[in-house]
């Protein structure tokens, strides 16, 4: 984080200029459960809450409701790869945490302690290393779990909770890992109580009595702020095929009966969310309902293994489905309790949902397409424009005037004014939502190009679009010498070594891309948006962070170098070698059975082997390519 400001002037790849900082003279702020957060947007529980560097990234776009990946007992899962289908609508098989639970807890204690190093050496705090406007230091997160009972008062589901309750063990132990150089950083206050809210995931089929079950626990014996996250089908199947099908036109979308019929009614919902929240009120916490889960489809696609029956849908019709649903419940329930919204959210979009009063207001399909968490730049220029046509300065001046009301006459003691307001505006942009084609299919964006060219290591467009659309900013851009690496063999003949060069390797561009292992989970994102075939994540140098990692997955492709020996191990098509410097300028090479001294440009061998024996030396010249590309990437990821 600190070396790529300085080296960059970025920070995981998210350049200075996309920062957020929130206007001179506006209040982006609102209340998460009576709390204060600098703005009312953040990731979803979802792909870029799930790691220290996504969390990070979140926030410096302004996200300040984090609301982190779920977790759940089932910590062991097999997910397909690629788990991401997002080419214009969101498609998606990946459910909960890919990591062990305790992992994500350190991830999320992490990622909250740069986030609180950004805060403390900000202009806020006269340090100089971000710009912020007062109270834009605000910001929540917010726990997600799932998915039953049982799972959540596990011990270990219930260990998490009380990890985010209290981190302080945590905190004490990663303090100690600061580096020397950032020693001053060791004695921050950071936050300890990560969290004492939760957004309950129940997924697709849970039963009624379960989810009334879960939040009773939340609420009355963990007494956490909850928010129960419902799902689309609430509308009902008439209802939601005729907005998804007759509406929309997305034809090609089957939901099957089952998602219906295994799931919450909409009468069995506005009961449970009445009983919770009167629990809640008299227990002293926040409550309140978040629309909605993803949209259970039928697998009609090629990307996903056949074995994957159905899939889960995001993206633009999911916010005429959600918001529906979400206006349904504002009418029929006022403002007596929040509501969260995630579905379809983007910047054309997020300045409508403000004035709605939504909070938090989340997105995860729009920031894995083109350019990444960085779109979120737009949404706050968009919602600045907006706040100036209306002549307001804050959101819920915002809310009264897009009511049509007087912002400017309005009496902030009047909270049923601001009520009704909220209303008026959930019922208007329902019903535009319904009469518009703005989120049809024939308005759908184009899937991206892909013209033909396949990708390998060292050849692509090199158009970095693979970068910024990694939520975890595994793919990254580094430089190699332009050179012609000799396809050179060695042969052992009669006791001596025979070198041979029958063909050459054109490494002609000096900008290239590399993947970072040890971030990738192969979502499969990058892919879409490749113009090239293949996948960047598949096909580009994957470099691990460790030797340790990289023999952990000896079916994957990829390097990792030592810059402490020099060393370069390297795997290629599933065979390893490794090529070592030595004292006297010469190399140590090894392909697991054969090992040799050869020089630097692989023109002399020497070391015992049976005649016959081949060796390929193309690839200690690989990865000499390697070791110096990587020298200059240290303090980036490469052996940091």
């Amino acid at each position: 984080m600190h070396e790529g400001l300085k080296a960059r002037d970025s920070v995981f790849d998210v350049p200075r200029r996309r920062f957020f900082k929130t206007p001179a003279g506006l209040d982006f702020s609102i209340r998460f459960h009576g709390l204060r957060t600098a703005t009312a947007f953040g990731p979803a529980a979802g792909p870029h809450a799930q790691m220290a560097q996504n969390i990070v990234m979140s926030w410096l776009v302004g996200c300040r409701v984090i609301e982190l990946k779920t977790v759940q007992i089932n910590d062991a899962l097999e997910l397909p790869r690629p788990c991401i289908d997002m080419p214009n609508l969101g498609f998606n098989v990946e459910w909960s945490q890919e990591l062990k639970v305790q992992q994500s807890l350190e991830e999320y204690v992490k990622g909250s302690m740069l986030v609180d190093m950004l805060i403390h050496q900000s202009t806020l705090h006269g340090g100089d290393l971000i710009e912020l406007s007062p109270g834009d230091e605000d910001t929540v997160y917010d726990m997600s779990v799932g998915y039953d009972l049982a799972g959540i008062r596990s011990p270990k589901v219930q260990g998490f909770i009380d990890g985010m309750l209290d981190a302080t063990e945590i905190v004490d132990r990663f303090r100690q890992e600061i580096p020397d150089e950032y020693k001053h950083l060791r004695d921050l206050p950071y936050r300890t109580r990560l969290s004492d809210s939760v957004t309950l995931s129940t997924f697709h089929g849970c039963p009624p009595s379960e989810v009334e079950a879960i939040g009773e626990h939340l609420i009355d014996e963990l007494g956490v702020r909850t928010i129960i996250k419902l799902n689309p089908t609430l509308l009902g199947p008439e209802r939601l095929r005729h907005l998804l099908h007759d509406h929309l036109g997305y034809t090609e979308l089957v939901v099957p009966d089952k998602a219906f019929t295994d799931d919450m009614q909409y009468d069995q919902a506005v009961g449970i969310l009445e009983r919770l929240r009167a629990k809640a009120l008299a227990k002293g916490v926040g409550f309140g309902a978040k629309f909605t889960n993803t949209l259970i489809v039928e697998n009609h696609r090629d990307v996903f293994p056949a074995s994957e029956k159905v899939m889960y849908l995001s993206g633009d019709p999911l916010h005429v489905l959600s918001m529906n649903l979400a206006c349904d419940f504002r009418e029929r329930l006022g403002d007596a309790m929040q509501i969260s919204f995630s579905a379809g959210i983007n910047a054309a979009n997020f300045a409508d949902a403000v004035a709605l009063g939504l909070t938090p207001i989340t997105s995860s399909t729009d920031l894995l397409k083109k350019g990444g968490y960085q779109r979120a730049f737009k949404y706050f220029k968009n919602l600045q424009k907006a706040f100036k046509k209306a002549g307001v300065t804050d959101v819920d001046s915002f809310i009264i005037a897009s009511s049509g009301r007087d912002a400017a006459a309005w009496d902030r003691a009047d909270s049923e004014t601001l009520t009704q307001a909220k209303i008026d505006n959930s019922v208007a942009y329902r019903q535009r939502l319904n009469m518009e084609n703005t989120y049809a299919k024939e308005k759908l964006d184009k899937v991206p190009p892909k013209p033909g060219t396949k990708l390998w290591m060292f050849d692509c467009l090199t158009c970095d679009l693979c970068i910024p659309v990694c939520p975890n900013d595994a793919n990254f851009s580094y430089s190699i010498d332009v050179t012609t690496v000799p396809v050179t063999k060695a042969r052992r003949v009669d006791g001596g070594w025979q070198v041979a060069v029958t063909d050459e390797i054109a490494a002609n561009k000096k900008h290239q891309i590399g993947n970072f292992a040890d971030f990738c989970n192969e979502c499969g994102n990058c892919d879409t948006f490749c113009p090239d075939l293949g996948g960047p994540y598949i096909l580009k140098p994957r470099f691990f962070g460790s030797l340790q990692e990289w023999q952990t997955y000896p079916k994957h492709d990829g390097f990792f170098v030592d810059h402490d020996s020099g060393a370069v191990h390297g795997r290629f098509e599933g065979n390893a070698f490794v090529s070592v410097p030595r004292d006297d300028g010469r190399y140590a090479f090894g392909d697991g059975s054969v090992d040799v001294v050869v020089d630097a440009d692989a023109t002399t061998v020497h070391g015992e082997a049976p005649d016959g024996t081949e060796l390929d030396l193309t690839y200690h010249l690989l990865l000499g390519v390697m070791r110096r590309a990587t020298a200059a990437l240290q303090g980036h990821y490469i052996g940091g």
